[in-house]
């Protein structure tokens, strides 16, 4: 059950903090021994936790970033861009070790590929604290890398009362393995996107997939891109449409998907308007490269 006390409204978002150099313009994706030239650049400050953080704040709903960031020049330059995002950075750790942590996406009209580098451990010595802040309501896990790194936070969480949304975001070496479902037991909400689910279930078919996940979680959002998106929360499936908005970069949709989705969710709204709260996130943040750049344009 969501908490009912109104002072407990804020959310966690916990995970890694990257810097992402999004190139687009580009008409095909890089090979081998070849050199590829860009027609453009973009560097955002990245990664799921802070993607989905941004969008929360955007909307006026009191968020704090879990994370490490740093100290390096490329982290010192994305810290600036999170300072300017209206998130409460009470719970970041800087540490040197944790930096620099990069995300190269090369985007080929509305596909993309990703080139990323982890730096430390993902756990900041500011856990604790963020898990019992008397604000939180809900702590959003913003890629299951994370929970693989720290495997007793949603328990941890739970102890405090929290709900816990997670997205599985794309890890190839963790993604297929057989104790996944097990790993997030206790999850309120579970957010993957198409291929996250097959790689889960075996199946393409969303309808099969998201039925399948439905047995496992209380409440699954399953986003399908120019698709759209589903929801189920055990009495049947809900399909919402994409929007035609013209697409610069998918990098983060599903970031900011997951923001408006839990946003309407967190104030008990019915299913149809937290999946259309959810795809209007999505659809801005495709607007422009990089998941959050959208909102300080704004």
């Amino acid at each position: 059950m969501i908490a009912s006390n109104p002072n407990r409204s804020a959310v966690l978002s916990i995970g890694r903090i990257y810097c992402d150099l999004i190139f687009t313009g580009l008409d095909e994706m890089p090979v081998l021994g070849r050199e590829l030239f860009a027609g453009g650049l973009d560097i955002a400050a990245g990664g799921g936790a802070f993607i989905s953080a941004a969008h929360v704040a955007q909307v006026g709903r009191k968020v704090a970033l879990v994370s490490r960031l740093g100290t390096d020049t490329l982290s010192r330059g994305v810290g600036e861009q999170i300072r300017d995002s209206g998130i409460d950075l009470r719970f970041i750790e800087h540490a040197a070790d944790a930096g620099p942590q990069i995300t190269v996406a090369a985007v080929v009209g509305k596909d993309r590929a990703f080139l990323t580098r982890r730096a430390g451990p993902a756990q900041p010595q500011t856990l604790e604290a963020a898990l019992a802040w008397p604000e939180a309501q809900h702590l959003h896990i913003a890629e299951y890398a994370t929970l693989h790194e720290m495997p007793d936070l949603v328990s941890r969480a739970k102890a405090q009362g929290l709900t816990v949304s997670l997205d599985p975001s794309w890890d190839a070496s963790l993604i297929y393995a057989p104790g996944f479902l097990e790993a997030c037991r206790g999850v309120d909400v579970f957010l993957p996107n198409l291929e996250e689910a097959e790689a889960i279930t075996g199946s393409a078919d969303p309808q099969v997939a998201i039925t399948m996940l439905g047995k496992s979680f209380p409440t699954v959002a399953l986003k399908g891109g120019p698709s759209g998106a589903w929801v189920t929360s055990g009495d049947g499936i809900l399909h919402g449409p994409a929007k035609p908005v013209p697409v610069v970069d998918t990098t983060g949709a599903g970031d900011a998907f997951n923001a408006g989705f839990l946003h309407a969710w967190l104030d008990g709204g019915p299913l149809p308007s937290c999946l259309s709260a959810g795809i209007d996130a999505g659809s801005l943040a495709v607007q422009t490269a990089g998941g959050a750049t959208a909102l300080r344009k704004s």
